[in-house]
């Protein structure tokens, strides 16, 4: 017996229905939290020791299982890196620990940079204030 199937319009436009009902539902009286934008000059933030193994381990792995998808490459790199030694990681432990010390000399830069606009932005504003 042949069963009974719905057209796939009707199917999108029940998603449809939902997903306005649920942003009916959010925004009911509540108010919306605005996500602040992140300052695009800032500086990045460092990699972990894991993401400095990854990059370079990467296409190995790619080669060595060409038809891995994307998420089965990540477990395999997780798990190559779960079983090696400390002593194995150290190189990838030390070059994180050299992109935190970079990171964290550019975001005092940035702040003292910013901090000095500040400066400069409020001695323009008592000017302004002093020719009224």
């Amino acid at each position: 017996m042949p069963k009974d199937t719905k057209p796939k319009e009707a199917k999108a436009s029940k998603r449809t229905a939902t997903k306005e009902k649920k942003t009916a539902a959010a925004t009911d009286g509540k108010k919306r939290r605005t996500r602040i934008k992140k300052d695009p000059s800032a500086p990045k933030r460092g990699l972990s020791a894991y993401m400095f193994f990854s990059q370079e381990h990467r296409k190995l792995v790619q080669g060595e299982h060409p038809d891995a998808s994307f998420g089965e490459i990540g477990k395999i790199l997780g798990d190559k890196w779960k079983h090696m030694s400390d002593r194995d990681k150290k190189p990838y432990v030390e070059k994180a620990e050299m992109d935190k010390k970079r990171y964290e000399s550019e975001k005092a830069a940035a702040a003292s940079g910013a901090k000095a606009a500040n400066d400069d932005d409020d001695e323009e504003e008592e000017d302004e204030d002093d020719d009224e």
